[in-house]
């Protein structure tokens, strides 16, 4: 008695400095001023809270939102109009901080004040294409119907976003695509589109000499930026809380528009930047390309070991129950078939409410992809063993679970590699998308370069997983030699 008293004691003691211990995680979307305010956060606190973490480029705004409101995450840069029109239902469309306030607190979550700009949305072309039409106004586009959008994937699906704006407006347009906010300026700088939507701070606009339409109707409201956080913050990190609302009012439009140029146009690091508009000293990963390469290297096989062990596991003797049992074996077939058919990017953020964010939601999506192809190999391996052998075992009277291990497996061996092998190069390929929730890999490097508009970095992380691909498939290769009986090469080579 006396032992599990002095055991819970020491839990009782040592749990709140554990919980007191913890670092502050700062996520940011995958846009260029979202990862400068991050960093913002991070270096303007760490006076005040040394143990301050920035996640990087987790997505878009549904999955920040989720990991903020289930703590793994604890403070992310947002916008008053994505809160108003997108996040909080009900809330009027020009309710104001305070308001927005108590309307968070029930949650869990606090607002800063406005860190001092508006980032609206809005509508742009390029300047020649609007003179020539003679578009000034975000309502004249309606008198041009064979125009081309060009709009952010988000944005395609926003209340605030394009639905909204073509009801309010009455735009004719059928030719609207959702394209990469980085990539829609090479759009319509190319003309492949005529017309995207913009953040008025994007240092974008000026460089390639875009229009920005004036919003006549009054359609988008005040964007505001501010910092989200966990309530919980303010008793466990006080002090951090207070160095993030000192943060306040000190970041103005052209100020913002400035940082984004530096790290859009001048290719300059987000750490870098932010603290030269702190006036503090930068701690950057001053990493080398090699150190960088091994870092993503490990983060991306170990996503791919973990999910292709797991589901080598689960998938082996499922395809044994699938050539056992016919009926069930089309079950099976049938649901590994539409785990497959889910879009990648979506069976990711599908797992981000049971695993958060991170490896894990990572490796529980490639699990579910991987088990398509080692089932259904399995299943065709087995089943399509030569009648009169499998009669011939049985004749010798070895027991199902002997004949399935000295005769059939073996003899099905090539197909379950085979299956086991297209997995693997799967989750290689697949795996890269997991940067979008926090789980590095060669897809971090990747994402980067695209926000950044940046060839080199995108290559970075592009041809180190072509070349994982190919040492995947050649280890199996090589792996599928040695398992397979003498025979049954002899008998593949004739």
């Amino acid at each position: 008695m006396k032992h599990r008293l002095r055991l819970a004691m020491t839990l009782f003691v040592l749990l709140p400095m554990y919980v007191w211990a913890a670092p502050v995680r700062i996520g940011s979307k995958q846009f260029t001023e979202s990862v400068i305010l991050g960093e913002l956060a991070r270096l303007g606190t760490q006076e005040a809270d040394s143990q301050v973490r920035h996640q990087r480029e987790l997505g878009g705004t549904s999955i920040l939102w989720s990991a903020l409101r289930h703590g793994d995450i604890d403070v992310y840069p947002e916008y008053t109009g994505t809160l108003t029109q997108e996040l909080l239902k009900g809330v009027a469309p020009d309710a104001d901080i305070p308001a927005l306030r108590a309307t968070l607190k029930p949650l869990g979550l606090g607002i800063t004040d406005s860190l001092g700009f508006n980032n609206t949305y809005a509508i742009g072309m390029r300047e020649d294409r609007a003179a020539q039409l003679g578009i000034t106004r975000m309502s004249e586009l309606a008198m041009h119907p064979e125009l081309r959008f060009g709009f952010s994937n988000e944005f395609m699906d926003r209340a605030d976003g394009w639905p909204g704006i073509r009801q309010r407006y009455g735009l004719p347009q059928t030719q609207v695509r959702g394209l990469d906010h980085s990539l829609s300026y090479r759009a319509v700088a190319s003309r492949a589109v005529d017309a995207i939507d913009l953040y008025s701070t994007d240092a974008e606009i000026p460089y390639y000499r875009l229009r920005t339409l004036a919003d006549d109707k009054h359609y988008f409201p005040r964007y505001d930026a501010v910092f989200l956080y966990r309530l919980e913050l303010e008793q466990s990190h006080p002090a951090f809380v207070a160095a993030l609302r000192k943060l306040s009012g000190r970041i103005d439009e052209k100020s913002m528009q400035q940082m984004n140029a530096e790290a859009k146009l001048k290719g300059a690091k987000e750490t870098d930047i932010a603290a030269r508009f702190l006036g503090v000293q930068t701690d950057g990963d001053d990493a080398g390309l090699w150190q960088r390469l091994l870092r993503r290297t490990v983060e991306h096989v170990r996503l791919v070991i973990v999910s292709l062990g797991m589901a080598v596991l689960l998938a082996i003797p499922l395809g044994i129950l699938a050539a056992r049992r016919k009926r069930l074996g089309q079950i099976v077939i049938g649901l590994t078939g539409i785990l497959q058919t889910v879009p990648s990017l979506a069976m990711f953020v599908f797992m981000i409410p049971l695993f958060g964010i991170g490896a894990w939601p990572a490796v529980a999506a490639l699990f579910l992809y991987s088990l398509l192809p080692i089932v259904r190999n399995t299943h065709a391996g087995l089943v399509g063993i030569p009648l009169e052998l499998r009669e011939s075992a049985a004749a010798l009277g070895l027991p199902s679970g002997v004949r399935l291990r000295r005769v059939e497996l073996p003899m099905a061996t090539r197909s379950i590699l085979a299956g086991i092998k297209t997995a693997a190069v799967i989750n290689v390929g697949t795996a890269t998308l997991a940067a979008l929730i926090g789980a590095g890999g060669y897809g971090q490097p990747i994402l980067t370069g695209i926000r950044l508009d940046n060839i080199g970095l995108i290559l970075e992380g592009a041809i180190p997983a072509a070349l994982l691909a190919l040492i995947v498939q050649g280890m199996f290769e090589g792996i599928e030699r040695w398992l397979t009986p003498y025979g049954l090469r002899i008998e593949a080579r004739q």
